[in-house]
């Protein structure tokens, strides 16, 4: 019984994270839970014995792909980590605004891939969605406390400012327009400092 309890909760946890992956990469509509289950190497029929919906599968997808989101940004917030918390947030914010990060929308940030489609899913996508993007506000906050006045509103400028360069750098494609949207983003003000503050 115990070892069919693990491989139970094994074959859900791969399947929450080949649909975070495929979720991230396509975007929720343009995958069934058939792409799903298949790309988990698992049958279709198979999938109603851990979710009882595509949504319910999509609102845990999405949270284990914000796990990971701030699962980078945890250290940026314990105060005795060893860089210090501006050299830190400035690494993953230089980190976030990559060509890779550009390229490989199924590896990031599960609001800049899919934010979009959140308000159309299940309540429980919007939870999810809420939930991750609070908790990734919250630690932007405590990264950016001892270097500005406002961290809370800075905190929610710089979310904001992060996704929407990602969205629109997808958006045009490769190119030049691509380049220098990134490149746009990086001389922002707030981005600007907290890109400074990692090299000093």
């Amino acid at each position: 019984m115990r070892r069919s309890k693990e491989a139970t909760a094994e074959s859900r946890r791969k399947i929450t994270e080949t649909a975070s992956r495929l979720f991230r990469e396509r975007g929720v509509e343009r995958v069934g839970v058939a792409d799903v289950m298949q790309a988990a190497g698992m049958t279709h029929g198979g999938f109603y014995r851990h979710f009882p919906s595509k949504d319910a599968l999509v609102a845990e997808a999405m949270a284990h792909a914000f796990g990971e989101l701030t699962a980078r940004l945890v250290p940026v917030a314990a105060p005795d980590h060893a860089k210090g918390l501006s050299a830190q947030l400035g690494a993953y914010v230089q980190d976030y605004l990559s060509a890779k990060h550009v390229a490989h929308p199924e590896k990031g940030c599960p609001m800049a891939a899919a934010g979009s489609e959140a308000r159309h899913a299940g309540a429980d996508v919007g939870v999810a969605f809420a939930q991750g993007a609070g908790r990734w506000a919250e630690l932007l906050t405590q990264a950016l406390a001892e270097n500005s006045p406002a961290p809370r509103e800075a905190a929610l400028r710089l979310l904001s400012s992060l996704v929407g360069a990602i969205v629109v750098a997808r958006a045009v494609g490769e190119g030049a327009l691509q380049d220098e949207v990134i490149a746009a983003m990086r001389a922002d003000p707030l981005i600007d400092r907290v890109l400074k503050a990692s090299s000093t």
